[in-house]
């Protein structure tokens, strides 16, 4: 009688009925589970992309997974929450508790490119000392006597936030993409412009030039040493002679 018991124990019909007895289990947790996501989901908004999720919430889905008879793979997919999320919080969660599945406060890091104060205030002695300077003057003047590079705009807004450049009070000429009146013909209109330049060992020079606005020609040109107005003065005497003689060969 024995022996027909334990045969009977291990035969392939007990094994296949306890099969189907676990697969009957999994089959009814999962539509548990399904019907109580569908009330936490619909309730709570559960699985959004993106979402943030308090802390009474994050324990509420680390008790569903301990206390599920599905994979903690099968469950998470039905929440729609990354594996690595999970792990993140069950991490927090075994060594700080409850407390440790707060979101953490977001600090300000510290801009890794931020002029330190010394360089600031060497900057500020610089501009007091030299006032005729323009602010890229002075960001090619530190950076040559001092060896720590610095932009041109840097240096703006360091001189305006400590008031040393005045800003205008209101725009007088707004400037437009294009002419209202275009030129149809040479010499309806010249440009003229100033073109900065850093000669290593030798300092600033200043390009002056008279611009045909129709063809686009360079009519006259002079490298200066300033930028005052007789270097202005002499280069449109330049393009004056020049396009006389033009007139005067045709």
């Amino acid at each position: 009688m024995a022996s027909d018991m334990a045969r009977a124990a291990t035969s392939d019909e007990v094994k296949v009925l306890r099969k189907e007895v676990r697969d009957l289990k999994e089959v009814v947790a999962e539509q548990a589970l399904e019907l109580r996501l569908l009330n936490k989901m619909h309730d709570r908004r559960w699985g959004r992309r993106r979402m943030r999720y308090p802390a009474s919430e994050k324990l509420e889905i680390i008790r569903l997974l301990e206390q599920s008879h599905l994979p903690a793979r099968r469950t998470l997919e039905k929440l729609g929450i990354p594996r690595s999320t999970f792990n993140r919080w069950y991490d927090r969660f075994l060594t700080g508790g409850v407390d440790a599945l707060e979101d953490r406060k977001l600090c300000p890091r510290q801009v890794w490119n931020r002029i330190p104060d010394q360089v600031r205030d060497q900057i500020i002695d610089l501009a007091l000392d030299e006032p005729d300077l323009s602010p890229r003057e002075l960001a090619v003047t530190f950076t040559d006597t001092k060896g720590h590079f610095v932009s041109e705009s840097s240096v703006y807004r360091l001189l305006t936030a400590h008031d040393l450049i005045t800003r205008p009070a209101f725009v007088v000429i707004k400037a437009a993409d294009e002419f209202h009146d275009k030129t149809t013909a040479p010499n309806q209109l010249w440009q003229t412009d100033f073109t900065y330049f850093k000669v290593i060992g030798w300092g600033w020079f200043y390009l002056s030039t008279v611009l045909d606005d129709f063809s686009r020609y360079a009519i006259a040109w002079k490298l200066c040493a300033t930028m005052k107005a007789g270097d202005v003065t002499d280069t449109l005497t330049m393009a004056l002679i020049r396009q006389r003689s033009v007139l005067c060969h045709r």
